[in-house]
């Protein structure tokens, strides 16, 4: 399996990004991203079934939408009205439907200015 994530950046608060992240090798039950500042624990952000079934975590819930073509094996995660406590980088993760592992990809910076 393979992970290749893109979108990070750095933004103003207020702003938006948009995070990709196409998985290749399997086929995928549940997509998602996780992040991770520094000095914190890794945390989900949201996550998304097959069936397009979501989950946020409390604090992008109204801000942050996640969605995926299955067709493509892309998860994508559009974030707006960013806030500088979103600084984290970014993980893309996803579970695999026949052997119900799952796989990490490589991280991608995201940075709020005040």
């Amino acid at each position: 399996v393979q992970l290749q994530a893109s979108g990070g950046g750095l933004v103003q608060a207020g702003g938006f990004l948009r995070l990709s992240c196409a998985a290749s090798g399997s086929i995928f039950s549940i997509m998602g991203w996780y992040r991770q500042a520094p000095g914190k624990e890794r945390e989900l952000v949201a996550n998304i079934n097959r069936g397009g079934a979501t989950n946020y975590a409390d604090s992008v819930k109204g801000r942050f939408t996640i969605s995926r073509d299955n067709a493509k094996n892309t998860v994508y995660l559009q974030m707006n009205s960013l806030k500088p406590e979103d600084t984290a980088v970014y993980y893309c993760n996803v579970l695999t439907v026949f052997s119900a592992r799952d796989y990490w990809g490589q991280g991608t910076q995201v940075t709020v200015s005040s």
